[in-house]
């Protein structure tokens, strides 16, 4: 029968740790001479930098075929997406008229929003262009020249401009307005020649009486056929999409009014039901008094 072995002291088993940390004997670092620690260090340097440097040459060979103005595939639908500001939550437009703490962050957002549409920034970086056509800029030999884009100033908007500092867009009245935007697609022309417009109802024939007329700036919720196409952002560097008002001047308070907005233009569908955005918008807009 084997004798039991002896148990070692705590003192033993700390010796044995400091030797294998270091061995003044055999020169070993964690069981491992120098040489050796130097060959693993060298052998891990040399792979992952062959990785990396793999990794910079592959970057490296497609971005040379990519575009920086122009996407070099756009597989994305015929219809462009629209959009509403103020940007809201679940698109969800909800205030109290008497509590301005509930609406005071809708008239900011769009008080930043409209800043770059003011007429003074528009005249000084836009051009005056021919309305009632696109605005095609050729390149003439020179890829990618800069275009100019077409000014959109924001009195447009008419009441929903709020160019007054002190201005609510409505929403200190139970009138509220609403921008709608159509989203930016490069080569874009709309309309077939035609002229296109934004659209807005209930989207329940029977809530149409209780959400009341709207009022729609510019007039008709018209958008002009000379801010197409757009050529990108690195091109078209002052570029400003139009937008569309809708003011809702004769909304009932205290219920919930669920509203759908379209772009109307020849040859876009806006029916496709995998796509709720494909040229349409629908929020959901609550105005309530206490």
């Amino acid at each position: 029968m084997a004798r039991d072995k002896e148990k070692r002291s705590c003192g033993q088993r700390l010796a044995e740790w400091r030797a294998f940390v270091w061995d003044p004997r055999s020169r070993q670092f964690l069981g491992r001479t120098g040489t050796s620690w130097g060959l693993i260090l060298l052998f891990y340097l040399v792979f992952y930098g062959f990785l990396a440097g793999l990794f910079a040459l592959t970057m490296w060979v497609m971005l040379q075929s990519v575009d920086p103005h122009v996407p070099k595939y756009q597989d994305r639908l015929a219809t462009p997406g629209m959009m509403i500001r103020p940007r809201t939550e679940g698109l969800d437009v909800t205030f109290n008229v008497t509590q301005s703490q509930t609406w005071r962050h809708y008239v900011r957002a769009l008080h930043q929003f409209l800043e770059p549409y003011n007429d003074s920034v528009q005249a000084a970086r836009n051009a005056a262009c021919v309305p009632g056509r696109y605005n095609e800029q050729p390149d003439d030999s020179v890829p990618n020249y800069p275009k100019r884009a077409c000014r959109f100033n924001r009195s447009l908007l008419g009441p929903c401009a709020g160019l007054a500092p002190a201005d609510d867009y409505g929403y200190g009245v139970g009138q509220p307005c609403v921008l709608l935007k159509v989203n930016r697609v490069i080569n874009f022309f709309p309309g077939r020649n035609k002229s296109i417009n934004v659209i807005c109802a209930a989207k329940r024939e029977e809530d149409a009486a209780l959400l009341g007329p709207l009022q729609l700036f510019p007039p008709n919720g018209s958008i002009d056929l000379m801010y197409f196409p757009y050529y990108g952002k690195r091109v078209h560097v002052n570029y400003t999409q139009p937008v569309v008002a809708v003011q809702f001047a004769n909304a009932t308070a205290n219920m919930e009014h669920y509203i759908e907005c379209r772009l109307n233009a020849a040859g876009l569908r806006t029916d496709d039901e995998r796509d709720k955005f494909a040229g349409r918008v629908a929020f959901r807009l609550r105005i309530n008094r206490d």
